[in-house]
């Protein structure tokens, strides 16, 4: 394999060696460097699915504020924003303050403390369905042990999820997020655990109404409230009305999944800012403060199932659950920092006009540039729709629904999100791939006309 430093490696996705592919090669020499290193060490070289760029990613040395610095001293407007958990920017002080207060007192105790219980107050205040919490280490993690309670609670074994929305990686819900839609077993699945999942389109509440009267065994549906990945997909308030509803009608656990939403769509998360509570959400992200930490919350009686008084007194199998690294004490002071700052200024709604600023200005940028890409989002949250097929619509019609998801994520040329993305990290900003991205409190105008001018220069 050729490692040279304006080359790019063989790749799934042919970038051909066009101008932009060395130009970015040209100013990211160092990070190629250690990108052949991590090919020797990493599968493709990357340690998380989203880092995967063709030819190679940034290698980054440090970050502050909404930027962040790589190897070669390139400077970049920073969205991923450890991807999503870090609403209040790089290094927020209150944040520090508190990790490095703790940082002499200890790591890891291996018992309880008082700094947990405070944590856990903070979730209970901000987050509506949440009567009791368990903590854990990750998204992940969380949706999992949501399905496992909701299970028990039931006595059911099928989960339904929408395609498209994202759960995490472990085997329930690896299939109909990006693939296997139709419930077929994705690579290293047994095929009887991808049975247990029933598969229904987005946004679609006959088909859901249809699955839940059609079977007697289905224990919880679980969704984002926004929409897939972030509200790439959005969906619409009547649709989780109607989902609430169901739940309520046939006995089904309704578990928001708001790893990613929580605590951005306001302070309550999605569920505050639509109004609907669900029986279950999964947390993770803004929830540890960008430490590793997440959380299921929800009804006492369902979580209740890993209670040991609960059990014996009622003559249950106690539900196990462990985990090393569960609300150790550097997480905890992470998360209480910043869900004290959620909770007590306005950070949510300052991303929440910066992200809806950038949109307007991105559309009107790509309308004078003569070409059919559409910026939209919710909640602070943007995405660029390539409009691959060139079909007539605008922010307001998808937002609203107008398209199903098949059109919204249709893939088009896989090169082209490709290279918008190394588009924009060529011109100094870094988004994720689909393409789009989260924003945080900390993004001010400056960094808003510095993305606008890369997708514009991405664009020639």
């Amino acid at each position: 394999m050729n490692h040279e430093p304006t080359a790019a490696p063989p790749c799934p996705i042919d970038l051909d060696n066009s101008p932009l592919v060395e130009a970015y090669c040209k100013k990211t020499a160092g990070s190629i460097a250690l990108a052949k290193r991590a090919r020797d060490i990493f599968p493709t070289g990357i340690t998380h699915d989203a880092r995967y760029i063709e030819p190679h990613g940034i290698y980054v040395t440090h970050a502050d504020g909404s930027h962040k610095w790589d190897v070669d001293g390139n400077r970049y407007v920073d969205y991923p924003g450890g991807h999503g958990a870090l609403l209040l920017g790089h290094n927020h002080p209150a944040v520090l303050d508190a990790v490095q207060n703790q940082l002499g007192k200890g790591l890891h105790y291996g018992a309880s403390h008082e700094l947990e219980l405070e944590w856990g107050e903070r979730v209970q205040q901000l987050i509506p369905c949440a009567e009791s919490i368990r903590f854990n280490n990750s998204g992940t993690e969380a949706t999992m042990l949501a399905m496992r309670l909701a299970r028990a609670n039931t006595g059911r074994e099928k989960i339904l999820r929408f395609q498209g929305h994202f759960h995490g990686w472990h085997d329930y819900v690896s299939g109909g997020f990006v693939n296997h839609y139709d419930g077929t077993a994705p690579r290293g699945v047994p095929a009887s655990t991808a049975s247990t999942i029933l598969h229904s389109p987005p946004n679609d509440l006959a088909a859901a109404a249809d699955i839940l009267h059609g079977a007697n065994d289905v224990a919880a549906m679980i969704l984002e409230p926004t929409g897939s990945t972030w509200g790439q997909v959005p969906t619409q308030p009547a649709f989780l009305q109607g989902l609430r509803e169901l739940a309520t009608e046939t006995g089904t656990i309704l578990i928001f999944d708001e790893v990613i939403c929580g605590f951005r769509c306001s302070p309550g998360g999605a569920q505050q800012a639509y109004g609907i509570t669900p029986d279950m959400t999964t947390l993770g992200k803004i929830v540890a403060g960008g430490m590793p930490g997440a959380a299921v919350v929800g009804r006492r009686d369902i979580l209740a199932g890993m209670d040991f008084r609960h059990t014996a007194r009622d003559g249950d199998e106690k539900i196990f659950h462990m985990g090393t690294f569960n609300a150790v004490p550097t997480t905890c002071a992470a998360g209480i920092a910043a869900l004290d700052v959620v909770r007590d200024t306005d950070v949510c709604q300052r991303a929440i006009a910066y992200g809806e600023t950038l949109i307007g200005e991105l559309n009107a940028m790509f309308a004078a540039e003569g070409v059919s890409w559409i910026a939209y989002g919710t909640f602070g949250g943007f995405h660029v729709f390539l409009n691959p097929q060139d079909i007539p619509t605008n922010r307001e019609s998808i937002e609203a629904g107008a398209h199903d998801y098949q059109t919204i994520k249709a893939p088009g040329d896989p090169a082209l999100a490709m290279k918008v993305r190394l588009g924009v990290l060529l011109h100094g900003v870094d988004i994720q791939g689909w393409p789009g991205s989260p924003v945080s409190a900390a993004h001010d105008s400056a960094d808003r006309t510095q993305t606008v001018e890369a997708f514009r220069q991405t664009i020639y």
